[in-house]
């Protein structure tokens, strides 16, 4: 039997991600010691953040007033409200909803300038919201470098931080369970998946930041949304195996109270991994906006048109209502040079490299280099020069005979003809107008172009399946990001920040997130976390919280 490895330290940290990352950081200011313990390697040191693309959702920023942007902390605010679609029981959501709202100029957007992070000057303008009003103005800020540049900045800055002596990062740590003695947590124990050992942590402070549960797609259902149809038989995974959802349970084995964990942000668009790195490794495409969104059959899908920018979790759950666990888009190549984009840091080198040149002559030519990665490498990807051999090879990636080529032609000359004779009555049409009045949706939005252009061809067909990508649910904090028990009592020792804890309060998105709210409520939580362990606070036993919380939720 092997020996145990023991560690003691005033602060342990689990996850190295964004959250983890900045909770170290800001300890370290404060001069405290800090073990940060990491499930992966140290080559992935970052996390998720590593891969993702970059988007920030921020209020009344100077990029916007360059922008001619009016936002303001209310007109936010009130947006956030509408697409969270809060109960009455989400007090700590909306404390943090306002929490954000409030601190995310200073704590995010100015923070993350004092480490050279910078932000791409165009604002850009997702989720405005379908049904409910989402963004009334842009506020989705893209980091110049992507979230991979953000993250290695911040771990440059751990490395060469004055106090760096007191922090120690082991890599290839699972923590599997937590210590408690006389109702404070004060530790955890787990393995060491390199070597096989064992390991215990006596800590004054214990940081969950490991993460949501989107990685497990077993829990995904397990937690899936009542009112939805059943999740699809064949789902893909957009973030990580190590997103199990373990220490989930473990806290709730403590007392802890979970949230909201069927708000998940998911994605409608994902397709399989060129090159992928572990079960079920999917891609979430941005699906282009004048492609016709069919399902299994080439039908098109709606009354309403399927269409990107307007509410994600709408079109996941329109998804779901189909009858075969995915859906297709039908474009041309000169729709797909133009509009095709895929979410992640990997798949936009040019702004990954901060490649100024080369990324624009992307927007203005057309990303060739990323319509050849998807086309020659993408198994969901099916290329051909009529109908017919579209509709072909559409049957031969399923090993059905579901598509007709005279179906799906009679669905794209509809759409087509509504182009050709210049009426546009169609609502992905009306919305395409709309969406090329402003300019930073006008240089990724072709100008009304028809499927069936032989001058745009060949013809593409790309098979989508649902993905999993974030939790917006999770460990309930408070505003100190100490987790709360079922009564609603922070447990002493215990904090949780990013996705582990829905983004603050056991989440604070409510339904939809307002897209880019989760990088920076990693910064947000894991900041308010680090306060709070800096100022010494304690848990008074006669706390009571504004609100109980009416038992565990899922």
């Amino acid at each position: 039997m092997q020996s145990t490895n023991n560690y003691q330290t005033e602060a342990v940290i689990v996850g190295g991600g964004l959250a983890g990352i900045t909770t170290a950081l800001e300890l370290l200011d404060k001069g405290r010691r800090v073990l940060l313990l990491d499930r992966g390697r140290l080559e992935i040191f970052g996390g998720l953040a590593n891969r993702a693309f970059g988007g920030v959702m921020l209020v009344d920023t100077p990029l916007q007033r360059l922008n001619r942007i009016h936002d303001s902390a209310d007109i936010a605010l009130a947006d956030w409200e509408n697409f969270a679609e809060f109960d009455e029981a989400d007090y700590w959501p909306r404390q943090w909803a306002g929490h954000y709202i409030n601190r995310c100029v200073p704590e995010v957007y100015e923070w993350l300038g004092r480490y050279g992070v910078r932000f791409f000057p165009a604002v850009q303008w997702p989720e405005k919201g379908l049904f409910i009003p989402g963004n009334s103005v842009p506020r989705y800020h893209v980091l110049w470098g992507t979230a991979q540049h953000m993250t290695q900045c911040l771990i440059k800055a751990l490395n060469n931080h004055q106090n760096s002596h007191k922090l120690t990062v082991n890599f290839a740590h699972r923590v599997e369970t937590l210590e408690m003695d006389e109702g404070r947590v004060c530790g955890c124990r787990g393995v060491n998946e390199e070597t096989g050992q064992p390991f215990s942590v006596s800590a004054e402070h214990v940081v969950l930041a490991s993460g949501g549960i989107t990685g497990n797609l077993d829990k995904v259902r397990q937690h899936w949304p009542g009112t939805w149809n059943p999740a699809p038989a064949t789902m893909l995974n957009g973030s990580h195996p190590h997103n199990d959802g373990a220490l989930h349970d473990e806290v709730a084995t403590l007392g802890g109270q979970l949230t909201h964990l069927d708000k998940q942000w998911n994605y409608a668009a994902g397709v399989h991994h060129p090159r992928p790195q572990y079960a079920h490794h999917g891609l979430s495409l941005i699906p282009c906006r004048s492609a016709i969104w069919t399902d299994y059959s080439g039908r098109r899908i709606g009354p309403l048109p399927l269409m990107t920018g307007y509410d994600t979790r709408y079109l996941c759950e329109q998804v779901c209502r189909q009858p075969q666990p995915y859906t297709w888009q039908i474009l041309n190549r000169r729709i797909a040079l133009k509009e095709l984009a895929v979410s992640g840091a990997e798949h936009n080198p040019s702004i990954q490299q901060r490649q100024l040149i080369p990324f624009l002559l992307e927007v203005l030519l057309g990303n060739h280099w990323l319509y050849n990665e998807m086309t020659r490498h993408c198994k969901d990807f099916v290329i051909a020069g009529n109908l017919d051999e579209l509709a072909a090879g559409m049957n031969r990636l399923t090993g059905e005979e579901h598509v007709q080529p005279d179906v799906l032609g009679r669905e794209i000359e509809r759409y087509d003809s509504q182009i050709t004779n210049g009426l546009h009555n169609d609502d992905q049409l009306r919305r395409i107008r709309q969406l090329r009045s402003w300019s930073g949706d006008r240089v990724r939005t072709c100008n009304f172009q028809p499927v069936l252009d032989p001058k745009a061809g060949p013809l593409l067909a790309i098979r989508l399946h649902l993905i999993t990508r974030k939790t917006l649910g999770g460990m309930q904090t408070d505003l100190n990001s100490q987790v709360l028990d079922t009564l609603g009592h922070p447990i002493d020792g215990l904090f949780a920040v990013g996705e582990a804890s829905g983004f603050g309060g056991g989440g604070s998105s409510g339904h939809r997130s307002l897209e880019g709210t989760c990088l920076s409520g990693c910064i947000l939580t894991a900041k308010a976390a680090a306060r709070a362990i800096s100022s010494g606070i304690r848990v008074e036993k006669t706390y009571q919280p504004p609100r109980l919380v009416a038992g565990a939720r899922s």
